[in-house]
């Protein structure tokens, strides 16, 4: 995935960041945290990042990511032990963690243009949309796929200017499994991260 495209994640993932207790339709939960947490952006520009763990607990409670690492691994996810599961699901969690951590200080002065939403009482789905505004003026349309899960709406999938963040890392990772198995993948993606987490604690 282009380092622009999970820049823009960066952002608008944060944007969808609210507390557990917290019940809210979809589009409301994005609305009312989403200026918050650009704020918080443009606060640590140029800046330390925050931590690693300050980041995943901020997000943590709105991404069903077991669901999203279930989705990018397909088919392999079936082959995979409990134990290989667990390990996909930290290890593209933190993954997301640290791109996402990494991007932080390139953000300022963005904004971000609501799409209604039309949403049935009783759906236990929704797409919410929105269009982050980049600061030469280009539109990226970002859609969040929600499901309605016990405890509140979770994002399961990512779609920005038309290119999904699951099916994206899909390709990648099942060309990883057929060469080295998913023992395989779990390796290169705990490198990835170490070298992520070297990055961002050097610059």
């Amino acid at each position: 995935m282009a380092f622009r495209m999970m820049s823009v994640l960066a952002a608008c993932m944060f944007a969808v960041s609210v507390q557990a207790a917290d019940i809210a339709s979809p589009d409301v939960l994005v609305k009312t945290t989403s200026q918050e947490v650009i704020a918080l952006l443009k606060e640590t520009h140029g800046h330390a990042h925050q931590p690693r763990s300050a980041i995943l607990e901020k997000i943590a409670p709105d991404f069903d990511f077991t669901h999203m690492t279930r989705l990018a691994l397909g088919q392999y996810w079936r082959r995979a032990t409990p134990q290989q599961q667990a390990l996909l699901t930290r290890q593209f969690r933190d993954l997301l963690v640290n791109t996402y951590a990494n991007a932080m200080s390139r953000y300022r002065n963005q904004t971000i243009q609501y799409e209604p939403l039309a949403l049935n009482p009783a759906a236990s789905y929704a797409t919410v949309r929105m269009i982050f505004v980049e600061r030469g003026g280009q539109r990226v349309p970002i859609d969040y796929h929600m499901q309605k899960m016990p405890n509140g709406w979770k994002v399961y999938d990512v779609v920005v200017d038309g290119v999904s963040l699951v099916i994206n890392y899909r390709n990648s990772f099942a060309d990883e499994i057929q060469r080295s198995g998913v023992n395989g993948l779990i390796r290169v993606l705990a490198r990835k991260n170490a070298s992520l987490s070297g990055a961002r604690h050097s610059g």
